[in-house]
């Protein structure tokens, strides 16, 4: 094997052994108690974060930074490919600071499914730290669970980034000889 080859394959190695610790330490982070925040749904309906849960313990809510956000986008379309198998054992909810009119045109017009919900009118990605000091929204990923109490607590949290391992198009993108987003300019 060559050198490159070599000291390619140390890489990936060293990124799945850091993202087998970073697991690791998640597990290991302190609950934060979240209250129960109303929001509206795509459809304009009122929903409760309990709600989402649905018949699970445990909801998934990725902080979407809206129609505007090209990369959200491009994540929320591999996210809506999973929504059907991963809300078999999770709620499963995306947001954005878009009103529900917004969300269900741009919905239909990218063919997702997952239920959506708007956070325009609470201070959710706030609270949840996806909204920073200058009110710009950013993208991340938030699990809660919720106990016989009907308490909510957040357990994890990831950001999102063009190197993440939630976005796969950049990954099948940096394979190529020229990536078409840099040559797109996103």
């Amino acid at each position: 094997m060559s050198d490159v080859k070599s000291e390619i394959r140390a890489l990936e190695m060293d990124i799945y052994q850091n993202y087998e610790k970073l697991q690791k330490l998640r597990a290991q982070l302190t609950p934060e108690v979240v209250e129960n925040y109303a929001f509206k749904t795509s459809e304009g309906e009122s929903i409760h974060l309990l709600d989402m849960f649905g018949d699970f313990d445990e909801l998934i809510v990725v902080h979407n930074m809206g129609k505007s956000c090209r990369y959200c986008t491009a994540w929320a379309d591999g996210f809506n490919a999973v929504a059907p198998l991963v809300s078999q054992y999770v709620g499963f909810y995306l947001s954005s600071p878009d009103v529900p009119v917004v969300q269900t045109e741009f919905r239909e017009s990218r063919g997702w499914t997952m239920p959506m919900v708007s956070v325009s009118e609470n201070s959710f990605a706030e609270a949840m730290g996806f909204r920073d000091s200058d009110g710009d929204y950013q993208p991340g990923i938030s699990v809660f669970v919720k106990n016989a109490q009907g308490e909510i607590s957040r357990t994890r949290t990831a950001p999102l980034g063009e190197s993440d391992n939630f976005g796969i198009l950049w990954h099948l993108f940096d394979l190529l000889a020229e990536n078409p987003i840099d040559k797109a300019g996103w």
